[in-house]
């Protein structure tokens, strides 16, 4: 038996051609298996129940029940389930909705190959995988509402909930921060804060990581403090972080930088570094 940990994915598309694809995109890479196929959102959720994926990749427009209805769906029944969508759109209403609804992480289907096997990875480990046009999107909506101090998502009586460790961990979680960073600033195990991660999202109500961190800086929750986390280790980035609140301009000229170029940002010190996406076998627009 292998001792590989494997992650477990479900594909969620209503084109037989294209799961056939991704099957075997997915496949080959040792940690990674596909355990079912649907082609809408209801028999992703049947499938969900049986088959108990780590992730889900998702479509959106889809007959019966849309990639959007069936991702609020998942994460109601199953909340350690992750939602990566895969799709060929990203106007701004489907990437915020979809990331309201509960999806980990938003890519298109030109998307490379290797890039999509580690954006998987990252949407397994909890992390925030974005296409680099979709993190646009977002960057730009947090810089147009971080300055609102109550917002749809932001409501002053769910932070009076929160303890000290709680909202000191919802800063590092705005930040960026990975649980094994706040686990090393705070000098807990990463257990412990796993933990506190849950105890938040039970108390405000947010389905995960992702959107905790948008209530952290839709609250302007975000730590000021020296150093900067950046972005997850892996996977397609995550835009905020702590030098977005220090020095805008900076982080926007940088970020943009490497986003125009349609690479993959892998950032987490203060020195940005670069991974070009595989080429090979491209999926289909």
């Amino acid at each position: 038996m292998s001792d590989i940990d494997e992650i477990r994915v479900l594909l969620v598309d209503d084109q037989r051609l294209m799961r056939e694809g991704l099957r075997t995109l997915l496949e080959l890479h040792r940690d990674i298996r596909v355990v079912g196929e649907a082609g809408d959102g209801q028999h992703a959720e049947e499938l969900t129940a049986e088959l108990q994926p780590r992730v889900v990749l998702m479509d959106l427009r889809m007959p019966r029940l849309d990639g959007v209805s069936a991702t609020m769906r998942i994460k109601r029944r199953w909340p350690g389930v992750q939602v990566l969508v895969l799709t060929t759109f990203d106007d701004d209403e489907l990437v915020f909705r979809s990331i309201e609804a509960g999806a980990s992480g938003y890519l298109l289907k030109d998307v490379g190959s290797d890039a999509l096997a580690d954006a998987v990875r990252a949407a397994s480990r909890g992390e925030a995988p974005l296409q680099p046009s979709v993190a646009r999107k977002i960057l730009g909506r947090l810089r147009s509402t971080a300055s609102t101090a109550i917002t749809e998502l932001g409501q002053q009586p769910l932070l009076d909930g929160l303890s000290e460790r709680e909202l000191a961990i919802l800063r590092l979680l705005g930040s960026g921060a990975a649980n094994r960073d706040i686990a090393d600033r705070l000098a807990l195990t990463e257990g412990t804060v796993k933990n506190y991660v849950s105890a938040i999202l039970a108390k405000t109500g947010l389905h995960d990581r992702t959107q905790a961190a948008l209530f952290a800086v839709r609250n302007n929750l975000l730590d000021t403090s020296p150093g900067d986390y950046g972005w997850p280790s892996s996977g397609l980035g995550w835009p905020v972080h702590r030098t977005y609140r220090r020095c805008n301009a900076r982080v926007t000229a940088t970020y943009s930088s490497f986003a125009s170029s349609g690479a993959a940002v892998y950032v987490r010190s203060s020195a940005p570094t670069t991974r070009t996406t595989s080429k090979s076998m491209p999926l289909a627009r």
